[in-house]
């Protein structure tokens, strides 16, 4: 007899007091009399080392995607434990590939965060690159495991995935996936969570749960005359699902256990103190363009363009100047504000994200100019 995921998990969730619920599946409450012999014969998802925990190194390399502005970033910044990911209150901060990389003991965990999956008309609309539908591609092909992340706080979208995302878990069924439903500290009640698991995942996970060191094998393959249309809003495939808030950190700490305990013996692709393979100058261009999202209203921030223009370290002091071109000089004095305030306001922000994120003192000029022509420039350190 198949064990009921929802009954279970609402067992739980009334047994306890505070409400949390961080992770929902059979195997999470093993000890549970609901729980049916069946759910033994857990599914196999990846090889498991024969010595356990041995000294061989271990990875395993995840493609985070999901549409725009539901906190992949965000996401990925905590679990890591580093900002090596730029984020903003805006959609489409993230323009291309990031790679992100956490190391714990012998096991090596690489983040792959991806532009949000959009369609061919959003592309027009925010002048989007065309590598955008392209990017999460990559970045799968390089992955072991997909992990969606969804917002369950958004009345609107939570209770059906987006078509994109649909399309991108049928093109790379061969691949184990995930779900990680986030924003939950923004919901009232949990209870929702309940309902939302059930219809998302049509009530049944292709895995159970059995701990760090689980053995799976990899989900069956989608039948290939399984055809997505307009009606297909869920994902029969997922493996586990999981319950976060990125911005406070909440179950992250569970997802990155479990993530550990699915690991390959292999050798890692990069070093231990490395958190990202993006190059500085290129993660300072970005910083300053997510915080220009977040200063500057509607659509004027995509229609920027941000460009480095100077960068040096010079006795652990990071020496950087970007300049900001505007399409008009309206435009400009918009950025700039009244006495060049608003400038200020911005330059200072993005040196705060540049010093938590290298770790180190930087000064940092941030220029704007329209038609050719040089007009504003302000220097914090």
């Amino acid at each position: 007899m198949r064990c009921n995921l929802i009954s279970t998990a609402l067992n739980v969730l009334n047994s306890t007091k505070n409400g949390k619920l961080f992770l929902i599946t059979a195997r999470r409450f093993s000890g549970a009399s609901e729980i049916s012999s069946t759910v033994e014969q857990s599914v196999r998802q990846f090889p498991a080392d024969p010595s356990g925990r041995s000294k061989t190194e271990r990875s395993l390399h995840i493609a985070v995607i999901g549409v725009p502005n539901v906190g992949k970033s965000t996401f990925i910044n905590h679990i890591v434990n580093h900002k090596v990911c730029p984020t903003s209150t805006k959609v489409h901060t993230t323009r291309q590939s990031n790679t992100a990389i956490c190391t714990q003991g012998q096991t090596q965990l690489v983040f792959y965060d991806t532009p949000g999956l959009v369609t061919q008309r959003e592309i027009r609309k925010h002048h989007l690159e065309q590598s955008f539908k392209s990017a999460y591609r990559h970045a799968i092909q390089n992955a072991d495991v997909i992990a969606v992340i969804h917002d369950a706080s958004n009345g609107w979208t939570r209770n059906e995935l987006h078509p994109t995302v649909l399309d991108t878990l049928k093109s790379y069924a061969n691949l184990p996936s995930f779900l990680v439903l986030n924003k939950i500290d923004a919901l009232k009640s949990k209870r929702v969570l309940l309902d939302l698991i059930k219809t998302l995942t049509n009530n049944t996970l292709t895995g159970k749960r059995s701990g760090k060191d689980a053995d799976r094998n990899l989900p069956p393959t989608v039948a290939e005359e399984t055809r997505l249309n307009k009606r297909d809003t869920t994902w029969s495939h997922f493996s586990d699902v999981f319950l976060v808030s990125a911005i406070t950190g909440s179950g992250l700490n569970e997802l990155q256990d479990y993530l550990v305990g699915q690991a390959r013996p292999r050798k890692w692709k990069f070093p231990s103190d490395v958190y990202t393979d993006s190059n500085p100058e290129a993660l300072i261009v970005e910083s300053v363009r997510a915080r220009l999202l977040d200063y500057l209203p509607q659509e004027i921030p995509y229609n920027l363009k941000c460009e480095l223009e100077y960068y040096n370290v010079e006795k652990n002091v990071i020496y950087t100047s970007v300049q900001v071109e505007c399409p008009t000089a309206r435009i400009e004095r918009l950025i700039c504000g009244e006495s060049n305030g608003k400038l200020r306001q911005i330059t200072e922000r993005v040196t705060s994200d540049l010093v938590e994120m290298f770790g180190q003192a930087v000064s940092l000029t941030i220029s704007t100019f329209s038609k050719g022509k040089k007009s504003a420039s302000i220097n914090q350190k």
